[in-house]
């Protein structure tokens, strides 16, 4: 029986797997006390700080309970706090610490290799390219859950 489907969350699972999996060696081995998930939100809060959990949720593509649970433990590492927002007081806005701040400016660098090491022989073309894939299947499955 021949499948014509297409197995790519396969593969889209074994790249992740792959990422995270060397963002936390290098994580580890230059002793930063962080996870894929915590870096991403740090790097937003490095790039505008004072931000809110729901926009901190719509920048990593994670949902809020996972986003709060992700806050709460950079929170208690010292790495970010949470401010009451003058303009509205039932929102909590997310700032880096010091310590926050510092570590952002020792992964910063760790990453950017990491970058370049898994864009190794690929181009801007095929990066767009690849964004256009990416967008094009999650849009088909976000239009078919409507």
């Amino acid at each position: 029986m021949q499948d014509n489907t297409k197995n790519f969350g396969a593969y889209l699972d074994r790249t992740l797997k792959a990422i995270r999996h060397h963002y936390l060696r290098a994580f580890k081995e230059h002793q930063l006390d962080i996870t894929t998930e915590q870096w991403v939100l740090l790097n937003q809060l490095h790039q505008k700080d004072g931000l809110s959990q729901n926009e901190l949720a719509n920048g990593s593509f994670k949902n809020a309970p996972t986003v709060s649970r992700i806050i709460d433990l950079l929170c208690k590492k010292g790495l970010t706090q949470r401010q009451q927002s003058e303009q509205d007081r039932r929102t909590q806005l997310v700032y880096l610490t010091p310590e926050g701040r510092r570590l952002c400016q020792l992964a910063y660098p760790i990453v950017q290799d990491l970058r370049r090491q898994g864009w190794e022989n690929l181009s801007d073309e095929d990066y767009h390219d690849l964004l256009r894939i990416l967008n094009q299947v999650f849009n088909n499955f976000s239009e078919a859950s409507s």
